[in-house]
């Protein structure tokens, strides 16, 4: 029992050590947990949703998509598709991110600072002050049957903003886009995808729905985010022959929002 009391102070000293060399290098604790439902509870303080803002509209505020806080605190990332058909200026509609939960819910004025629109991403800066930030990176590279979680709003906020929880695996990783068996079954999104370089992307064994891209993919016993939900983009070419699409649920690898962030960092400083 003394034993493990003292491995106990031992893990705790070394995370706070972890956490506050963390701090002074301007990077976000990595969350530890013992459980997903310890994760979650941290994850959580992350998630925003995606949307605008008009003041003549009723209501005023309309959702897009899921986000998460990353850098240090004041830019979030989500997919690229969302924002096709923004704004309408001429009816003063803007950027926004709405954060907290159930009715006590915060807007924070926000704007599109850059794009990957090869990987579906999208980096926004928001106003105010900074947010729990999540960690970007894999603590080992993503394996088929790993244990995965994400957080985000699979009906948008019909219900009020709650961020809702799904567990599985990586069922599979494979190319966004595969040849098909004819050529009258290629449509314009999968040529273009198949004349670049293919990537791969993360196939699981969840549900995900349209609310949900943009939502966080990450370790549920670190909360490493290991990638961003995709549910229209990558579907569109890897399902296409289909009649009907699948349930299946896709996710952008983290690798390309971290290169996303870095490269607008970079042009900021």
């Amino acid at each position: 029992m003394r034993l493990l009391v003292a491995l106990h102070s031992q893990c705790r000293l070394l995370g706070l050590l972890a956490i506050g060399l963390l701090l002074m290098a301007g990077q976000p604790p990595i969350v530890c947990a013992a459980s997903l439902a310890d994760t979650v509870e941290k994850v959580k303080a992350s998630i925003v949703a995606v949307g605008t803002i008009q003041p003549t509209r009723r209501p005023p505020a309309k959702f897009q998509a899921t986000g998460f806080v990353v850098g240090r605190g004041r830019h979030i990332i989500t997919n690229a598709h969302v924002f096709s058909d923004f704004l309408d200026s001429q009816k003063k509609e803007t950027l926004a991110v709405f954060l907290g939960q159930g009715k006590k819910v915060e807007s924070r004025s926000a704007r599109k600072i850059a794009t990957d629109p090869e990987h579906d991403l999208a980096l926004l800066e928001i106003e105010g002050q900074p947010l729990p930030a999540l960690w970007l990176g894999e603590s080992q590279p993503p394996r088929e049957g790993q244990a995965i979680a994400f957080t985000g709003f699979p009906i948008g906020v019909v219900l009020g903003l709650f961020p809702v929880t799904h567990q599985g695996i990586i069922s599979a990783i494979s190319p966004v886009a595969i040849p098909v068996p004819a050529a009258g079954n290629l449509d314009a999104i999968t040529i273009r995808r198949l004349k670049n370089e293919p990537y791969e992307v993360l196939q699981l064994d969840a549900i995900a729905y349209p609310g949900n891209s943009g939502s966080p993919l990450y370790e549920p016993d670190t909360g490493r985010v290991i990638g961003i939900i995709n549910k229209v983009f990558v579907q569109e070419s890897k399902e296409s022959i289909l009649e009907r699409p699948s349930g299946i649920t896709y996710a952008i690898p983290v690798r390309y929002a971290q290169a996303l962030l870095k490269r607008a960092m970079s042009l900021q400083n």
